[in-house]
């Protein structure tokens, strides 16, 4: 199985920790998200809670194999916020997550470079008690044969350790089957030369 397959993402929100610096205090949180569309409303939901904030600033990463992200620095001066926020999501190797700090200034002002370490700290303080796990990318197959041909279709599974999602055994019959995404050619080569057997990519 090649690495491409694998990734790291979190099982769940992080609980939230604060940093404190200069009186200024830094809320962290990490959230496991599946599309752009979760930030916003997480986003707004984290002002809400600290409607006393003068910033709420994030950064996200989004994709496995061609991943992309943004950084917010949400008024801040640019680049003291959102890109250290990322620069942790990057560090711990995570993607599928939006980091999100909210600070409450303390009425002393910290400078670029305090800014950049605090919002470097509360990030990785927040994936430090994040539950971070490692996740395969999968494809997912519809297979469908009649019922004469199941002992090949069971042999080629077993053989290639493929994993079967759910099943409708009849004189028709039809498998959901996944495997690790890189076989994706191998396992639709494998069905394909049986002519008896149809197969199909399930897209995600």
């Amino acid at each position: 199985m090649e690495n491409t397959d694998s990734y790291k993402t979190l099982s769940a929100p992080s609980e939230e920790i604060l940093f404190k610096e200069k009186k200024s205090k830094f809320f962290g949180y990490a959230y496991p998200i599946k599309s752009e569309d979760e930030v916003k409303p997480l986003i707004e939901k984290l002002k809400k809670q600290h409607h006393t904030a003068n910033h709420v600033c994030y950064a996200w990463q989004l994709g496995i194999n061609n991943a992309h992200y943004r950084a917010n620095d949400d008024g801040e001066p640019n680049n003291s916020a959102g890109m250290p926020i990322y620069g942790q999501i990057q560090s711990f190797g995570v993607t599928n997550v939006l980091v999100a700090v909210a600070r409450i200034f303390g009425g002393t002002k910290l400078g670029v470079g305090g800014l950049i370490s605090a919002y470097k700290t509360a990030a990785q303080m927040a994936l430090e008690v994040s539950p971070i796990v490692t996740r395969i990318q999968k494809a997912h197959f519809k297979v469908h044969f009649g019922y004469e041909s199941m002992d090949k279709v069971m042999r080629i599974i077993k053989q290639n350790n493929l994993d079967i999602v759910s099943q409708k055994l009849e004189m028709e019959c039809d498998l959901e089957i996944t495997s690790p995404k890189s076989h994706t050619e191998m396992v639709m080569q494998l069905f394909k030369e049986n002519h008896m057997v149809s197969i199909q990519l399930k897209e995600d």
